[in-house]
C-alpha cells in the first residue's frame, strides 16, 4: 500500500517540519541513498516540557516519542520530497529526559517505533534502535529522536 494511503487509513497527519534550533542542517544526505535526520522534539501544537519519572508517565512519554517521530518524518519528507522513496528505516536514537530512578527508556521509545512499524511494516519499518536516558534536553523537552533512513532513487 502507498505510504500516503496508509497514513490516511491510520489517521496520521504530518505537521509542518519544525524549524531548526541552532547551527546545523535538519536533514543531511550522506550517500546516494542515506539521509540522517537531526534530533526532533515532540512539540507540534505548542511547547512540551517535563521529565520522565517526575510527573511524565511512560504512556505520555510514548505519546511524545510518537510526536517526535512525526516531526522526524516531516523533516525527511521536506528533504526528499516524497515518503514513497523510503526503502528502510535504518536506525533511530531516542533520548529520554529521565529522573535518576527512571529506567523505562525503551518503553518510551516504543511510541515512535510503533508508528514506523504501522506505516512501513516490520521489514522496512523496524529500525535498529537506542533508547538513552539523559539528565537534560534542550528546552526541557522530555523526548528527542533522531533517525537514519535508506531511500530509493528519486523518480525521473
Amino acid at each position: 500500500m502507498d505510504i500516503y494511503e496508509k497514513m490516511k487509513e491510520l489517521g496520521v497527519e504530518l505537521p509542518p517540519a519544525p524549524p531548526k534550533g541552532g547551527l546545523y542542517v535538519s536533514c543531511k544526505q550522506f550517500s546516494e541513498s542515506l539521509f540522517y535526520v537531526s534530533g526532533c522534539g515532540p512539540a507540534i501544537d505548542g511547547p512540551v516540557e517535563g521529565k520522565l519519572g517526575e510527573g511524565v508517565t511512560v504512556e505520555l512519554g510514548q505519546t511524545y516519542a510518537r510526536a517526535c517521530m512525526l516531526n522526524v518524518l516531516a523533516v525527511l519528507e521536506k528533504a526528499v520530497g516524497d515518503l514513497r522513496r523510503v526503502k528502510s528505516v535504518v536506525k533511530i536514537t531516542t533520548f529520554v529526559q529521565s529522573a535518576d530512578n527512571f529506567h523505562e527508556q525503551p518503553a518510551v521509545a516504543n511510541g515512535g517505533t510503533r508508528l514506523l512499524l504501522e506505516l512501513w511494516g516490520e521489514e522496512a519499518g523496524l529500525p535498529s534502535r537506542s533508547a538513552i536516558g539523559v539528565n537534560a534536553l534542550p528546552g526541557n523537552i522530555p523526548v528527542e529522536t533522531e533517525a537514519l533512513f535508506e531511500t530509493k532513487a528519486a523518480a525521473l
